[in-house]
């Protein structure tokens, strides 16, 4: 198995937002592209209080060339890589909070059973 970069680490934790919105991060991907670009792909399980748990899998578009060493260093700085984090849970909460109205974002995720 080839061994995850810090990025790929840190953007693999659970976390859990202000609002009690739970993100356990089950697995997650990163596909690099020639232009410096990346796909993160997470299989995630959702918990909001009182509603079931939802599992699902969404694939985020990273086009932003600008974080393309933090994603591939093997000692990124850490405000960068904090940062990074930042930005990607950023993303993956405004995808859960939009879903259901734009159609942009429920492309990027499919729930699974």
């Amino acid at each position: 198995m080839e061994e995850r970069t810090p990025a790929e680490q840190a953007l693999s934790r659970s976390y859990v937002t202000a609002d009690g919105l739970r993100f356990d991060v089950t697995e997650m991907a990163v596909e690099h592209h020639p232009n410096r670009g990346a796909t993160l792909t997470y299989s995630l399980t959702v918990g909001r209080p009182g509603h079931p748990d939802e599992r699902w899998v969404v694939t985020l578009p990273w086009d932003d060339k600008s974080w393309a060493d933090v994603l591939t260093s093997p000692a990124p700085p850490a405000d960068r890589l904090r940062q990074l984090v930042r930005l990607v849970r950023a993303h993956l909460d405004e995808w859960w909070d939009t879903k259901g109205h734009n159609r942009q974002s429920a492309k990027l995720g499919r729930r699974l059973g």
